[in-house]
């Protein structure tokens, strides 16, 4: 017969549900990524190639390549307010 309130099987749930959410931030971190690659292609390939062709004019070379930092420089920028915000609703308890 087990014992459920040993501290071995204590310790092995709380390992286990560590290990569920490490699983589930990476997934999340994926789903992000994911999301933030297909908003990239899809808004800054309708601003910069007005025409699609067999291939890429050097302008919207240049203009894809602008458009994806600028993208990615705002999606950090708000990505870093964000994890900041819910930081701060969480010691103050504002959940």
């Amino acid at each position: 017969m087990s014992d459920y309130s040993s501290p071995y099987n204590v310790a092995g749930a709380s390992n286990k549900k560590q290990e569920v959410m490490d699983q589930v931030r990476a997934e999340l971190a994926l789903a992000n990524a994911q999301e933030l690659i297909n908003k990239i292609n899809e808004k800054c390939y309708l601003k910069c190639v007005p025409k699609p062709g067999s291939r890429l004019e050097s302008g919207e070379q240049a203009c894809l390549s602008k458009c994806m930092d600028r993208y990615m420089e705002s999606w950090n920028i708000v990505s870093r307010a964000y994890i900041a915000r819910l930081q701060r609703e969480s010691q103050g308890g504002n959940l």
